[in-house]
């Protein structure tokens, strides 16, 4: 599944300027929610902190990828933010996180849930992607660098 199909241009936030883990999980729902009206901003936020309390998503290197499933959704959604500031997110390695991928499944997305979060972590790991990410100057081209590997590759 080309992560396009689960990120849209609309879906990419440049600048959150969140000053905690809790407050980039209220953000990061919040816009969600403007993408995903039927869910509510509420709903979103109870899952992701009910994720985070099993462990942080902060992976190492500076990401984290929030997730969790919901009912009413159909299909993936997800949403990429890019911090002004790196926070504390309590991440495996440590260090203080700037980049976040949320990723929203349907409540029996099951096994989609789980390729989804490992294509999104290959995607960030790629050599030069972060530092392109923090380079990046603006939605735009964030969206163009996170899809820029999604068609399928040719055998």
């Amino acid at each position: 599944m080309p992560l396009l199909e689960f990120l849209d241009p609309d879906s990419v936030v440049p600048s959150l300027r969140a000053r905690s883990k809790k407050q980039v999980l209220q953000d990061l729902a919040a816009h969600a929610a403007r993408r995903l009206p039927m869910l509510g901003e509420r709903a979103i936020f109870e899952t992701l902190l009910q994720r985070e309390r099993l462990g942080s998503t902060g992976i190492g290197e500076g990401v984290a990828i929030p997730h969790g499933k919901l009912p009413g959704l159909d299909r993936l959604h997800g949403l990429f933010a890019r911090f002004d500031r790196p926070i504390d997110f309590e991440a495996l390695d440590g260090e203080p996180v700037d980049i976040a991928f949320l990723l929203l499944a349907p409540e029996g997305a099951g096994a989609d849930h789980l390729k989804a979060l490992a294509q999104v972590a290959r995607v960030l790991r790629e050599p030069g992607m972060l530092g392109s990410i923090r380079a990046a100057r603006d939605a735009g081209a964030l969206y163009a660098l996170l899809t820029r590997n999604a068609a399928p590759q040719a055998a």
